[in-house]
């Protein structure tokens, strides 16, 4: 469960604008809109740490539950 990682993309009109990755610990923006979003949501604390409190309780949280079924499959 170490490797365990979150990973939210936005895209629209299949383009991807923003994505926040756990390894990363903020989201990052790939257009101009998509940076206008991502520095709006890094400068409130309380989103960021409710995304990096997701990994525990959303990822490794699951990863634990649904891991006899696929992970050990055979």
């Amino acid at each position: 469960t170490g490797k365990v990682r979150l990973v939210e993309r936005y895209i629209y009109n299949r383009q991807q604008y923003v994505m926040y990755d756990s390894d990363v610990g903020h989201y990052v923006g790939f257009t101009p809109f998509g940076e206008k979003q991502a520095r709006h949501w890094n400068s409130n604390p309380i989103r960021l740490k409710y995304m990096r409190a997701a990994v525990d309780t959303l990822c490794r949280y699951n990863y634990e539950v649904f891991r006899p079924f696929t992970v050990e499959r055979r």
